[in-house]
């Protein structure tokens, strides 16, 4: 049978992105250090098989990704070509159940980031919103 790809209504998503400030504030390696925590807690959920076995190697791809987003220097399309997010999501199944799953690992990343990543408190919110919008982009399953 043929997968049939769920396109969420509400399209890519449309508001601004997280404040470019904040790659200038935290820098690279807490940027990284976040990252790890994040893949540390998706380890431990029950979307752990959406990932691939090196989780360590994940987290760096993925924050590689964070930090041109977060203000910093290009380093995933350095490293692995434009991002296209969706496109290189498609292949695992992500229903809404597993978009919920990943927000509540990054939610509990983001408990105290201030003081564990020196992530600046007045962009938390934005960057939460950026989240949002982007993990229901990645939503590909009904």
């Amino acid at each position: 049978m043929e997968r049939v790809i769920y396109i969420p209504p509400d399209g890519p998503p449309q508001g601004p992105g997280p404040s470019s400030e904040i790659y200038g504030i935290m820098g690279e390696a807490n940027i990284f250090r976040m990252m790890s925590d994040f893949y540390k807690e998706l380890e431990k959920s029950e979307i752990r098989p959406l990932f691939p076995s090196n989780m360590e190697e994940a987290s760096k791809k993925s924050a590689a990704f964070f930090v041109t987003i977060l203000g910093g220097p290009p380093l995933y399309a350095q490293m692995y070509g434009p991002p296209r997010m969706r496109a290189r999501h498609l292949p695992f199944e992500i229903d809404k159940r597993a978009r919920q799953v990943w927000l509540a690992c990054f939610e509990k990343t983001l408990e105290g980031a201030d003081v564990k990543y020196q992530f600046p408190p007045q962009h938390l919110e934005g960057f939460k919103d950026f989240l949002k919008g982007f993990s229901a982009w990645m939503v590909n399953k009904a």
